[in-house]
């Protein structure tokens, strides 16, 4: 079974955690992957990056695994090419973590059918696909206006 568009109250659930994994993180300071790091720290989460080619992400430690980081962590975000995503759901899944978003802004983003299937089966709730920034309120224009189109189409969560 593969995840049907995510459920507004499903996001709204992710971005109530204050804490939560950020999986895939570059460390390319120009990578979008960092734009949404910055994003969720600025708006005071505690966002644990994970890479394991890096030791920090802008001065925060950065841990190799979701299985390493203590106290562990409920929600994951996947910010990674699907092929990894499937190793990083099992990871999730040895590490306990609840819920699992699999960023998307365009093409496949994270999302992975395996990776879906994989958390499903643990019990895990996934997000497969959308991306953050269109689901903070005072967020910059060209985020609304990619919520307001994917709204237009029928597209976005409800």
């Amino acid at each position: 079974m593969i995840a049907p568009r995510p459920a507004l109250h499903e996001i709204e659930t992710f971005l109530q955690r204050k804490r939560f994994a950020a999986i895939g993180v570059s460390r390319n300071p120009k990578d979008f992957t960092r734009t949404l790091f910055a994003e969720f720290r600025r708006r005071g989460y505690d966002v644990v990056p994970v890479n394991p080619g890096v030791s920090a992400i802008d001065d925060v430690p950065c841990f190799a695994s979701v299985r390493d980081i203590s106290p562990p962590v409920e929600g994951a975000l996947l910010l990674t090419r699907p092929e990894v995503s499937d190793d990083i759901a099992d990871q999730c899944i040895q590490a306990g973590v609840r819920q699992v978003w699999m960023y998307r802004a365009g093409g496949t983003g994270a999302v992975s059918p395996r990776a879906v299937v994989a958390c499903q089966l643990n019990g895990i709730q996934v997000i497969a696909g959308e991306c953050p920034f269109m689901f903070f309120s005072d967020t910059a224009f060209f985020h609304r206006a990619h919520g307001f189109c994917r709204k237009l189409m029928g597209r976005f969560p409800r």
